[in-house]
């Protein structure tokens, strides 16, 4: 993990819609809890504009955050985020308190490389389709990834990518694959492009001859 996140809160005893109203209106905060662990659950509010910022860096997401309230810091995950559906203001956030020592589940985002030459687009006229941006994973908070790499280099027409066939970082593991194989999900393919490929229609074209052959022959008949 390359990216060092770092929040400044305070603790806050005013609770309610209003209290968090005024909170955001007046002094331009988020009003947010902090959860988890063998401590009681604690209000806090983060300056606006400094937690804007850093939730422009995807790694944000699933990163461990360092949350100091009131000056004592300690590990975080970002859990739950609310927005204003109109505006680009922050409503309220969640953040889940982090043992070293426990595996924690996260939904980590997926970064398909090496598309552009990808065979079943270069080669085979294809066309790639997602079915999934992130997957849910499991792991000490220690070696927590950033994100999940899935290479779409050999993917060839007609292939679908699913959790099974991604590679992922020593002591990190899928949480759907820990249910079974048949949670194995699809998470992308190479799809035929539209009208077909050039093989199919090449070997369309020896198919359709045999048609008007067998036709002309039951005509004569």
């Amino acid at each position: 993990m390359s990216e060092a996140f770092v929040l400044e809160a305070e603790s806050r005893n005013d609770a309610g819609k209003g209290a968090s109203r005024r909170l955001r209106r007046l002094e331009n905060k988020v009003p947010a809890i902090v959860y988890g662990g063998s401590a009681d659950p604690v209000s806090i509010a983060l300056e606006h504009n400094p937690m804007w910022h850093q939730l422009q860096n995807e790694a944000f997401f699933s990163h461990i955050i360092t949350l100091k309230i009131d000056g004592v810091a300690q590990d975080v995950l970002l859990k739950d985020l609310q927005r204003h559906p109109a505006k680009d203001i922050l409503l309220h956030a969640d953040f889940l308190r982090v043992d070293k020592n426990q595996a924690i589940v996260v939904q980590v985002p997926l970064h398909f490389i090496n598309e552009d030459s990808c065979i079943g687009v270069k080669m085979q006229g294809g066309r790639i389709s997602h079915q999934a941006n992130e997957i849910e994973i499991r792991c000490l908070p220690g070696v927590l990834p950033e994100y999940i790499e899935v290479d779409m280099q050999a993917v060839e027409t007609g292939q679908v990518v699913h959790l099974s066939d991604v590679t992922l970082p020593e002591g990190v593991e899928s949480v759907a694959l820990s249910h079974g194989a048949e949670h194995d999900l699809a998470i992308a393919n190479v799809a035929i492009a539209k009208g077909g490929s050039d093989e199919d229609e090449d070997e369309a074209a020896p198919a359709a001859d045999a048609d008007a052959a067998e036709g002309d022959a039951e005509s004569k008949d």
